[in-house]
């Protein structure tokens, strides 16, 4: 699976950066104090995982005022919230991190979101049978690639092309109960197109080192330019690499969407956030309808023929997508936020027709 935290070392000082009261001195804004960030209405919420994944925000579109909210990750203890009433979150990663901060967030008296679009912006690994590094992926399914059974991959049964199976189920290919109730998650079709309508022509970050190594791949489009495009994305704690579980990712999203679903972006905390949105829908604090999630892709998932699943994950690194997807979380995502800003009077009630 993508990998994230341990090119933490080589861009610590830009996690750092992240911090409420850093980009408060940097940027020349202001803490908020409790008593004037009561309630305050949040247009887009846009929520990332670690630290350059937030800068690729914070950097371009301030100056920020910090809101401290309870909660929040001791890493990331600050929302920041510009001009335009947009703001940035970072949850710290993985899913219990995810789950907790999205819930302090969204239970917060800070902040009125019942209006709010909410944009998941995230780094991950890619399927190279559907995109590059540096690509952005639009989703309209989250699938939990974490929740199912597995078994020992030196027992499995005869005849079964993996270990993993659904839980409760008999054999790979049948869908489970999703007695879990967050297996799967659809999102808003009608946002999603919305989002990959504004952007699908905007000019990405690329990077001579990515090129070089897309370019070990015999096919496309994992050795063609990156690109902005939809498909889907599992969700799950656990880090991998493999062709064979690469191919079980794509099977397990055809199977929980009832074969709607493409698998093209493996991340961690998808499901989780969304779970942890849906509670707070149910108190009626937020609108499901207005969740995005847009991924970019800073490493393949799978490696390319002749070289071993090991050694593609533990040199991704070298494959130089770091830089180019944090940047193309900006660059794909930000015509969305624009657009809703910009054209407020459409979108407070809801997706416009166009």
């Amino acid at each position: 699976m993508m990998t994230r935290s341990l090119i933490a070392t080589a861009v610590l000082s830009l996690a750092a950066c992240a911090t409420g009261p850093s980009i408060a001195q940097d940027r020349g804004s202001d803490a908020l104090t409790e008593s004037n960030a009561h309630n305050r209405p949040v247009k887009v919420m846009i929520i990332t995982m670690f630290g350059p994944e937030g800068q690729a925000w914070l950097d371009r579109i301030g100056p920020w005022k910090t809101v401290s909210v309870p909660g929040l990750s001791p890493d990331y203890p600050d929302v920041h919230c510009n001009k335009q009433d947009v703001c940035v979150v970072t949850t710290g990663m993985g899913y219990a991190n995810a789950s907790a901060s999205i819930m302090a967030l969204t239970f917060s008296s800070r902040f009125d979101l019942r209006h709010t679009y909410f944009l998941i912006s995230g780094i991950a690994g890619i399927d190279p049978a559907r995109g590059t590094i540096g690509s952005a992926a639009w989703a309209k399914y989250l699938v939990d690639f974490g929740i199912q059974w597995e078994l020992d991959a030196r027992e499995i049964p005869a005849g079964w092309n993996t270990g993993f199976l659904g839980i409760n189920t008999k054999n790979p290919s049948q869908k489970p109960p999703l007695d879990y109730r967050n297996e799967v998650f659809q999102l808003n079709p009608k946002l999603a197109d919305a989002a990959f309508a504004l952007s699908r022509n905007v000019v990405l970050a690329d990077s001579a080192q990515a090129q070089a190594a897309r370019s070990k791949f015999s096919y496309a489009p994992a050795n063609q330019p990156p690109a902005v495009i939809q498909c889907d994305i599992a969700s799950g704690n656990t880090w991998w690499s493999g062709t064979l579980l690469g191919e079980r990712a794509r099977e397990w999203t055809k199977i929980l969407t009832d074969n709607k679903g493409v698998y093209c972006m493996t991340a961690q905390e998808d499901n989780a956030t969304f779970e942890a949105l849906k509670r707070t829908s149910s108190a009626k604090r937020v609108d499901l309808n207005r969740v995005a999630a847009l991924r970019t892709g800073s490493d393949f998932d799978r490696p390319y023929q002749g070289q071993t699943s090991a050694d593609n994950l533990l040199n991704y690194a070298d494959q130089g997508g770091f830089l180019p997807a944090t940047e193309n979380l900006y660059r794909a995502g930000n015509p969305l936020v624009q657009d809703i800003v910009t054209h407020w009077g459409e979108w407070r009630d809801g997706v416009p027709r166009r």
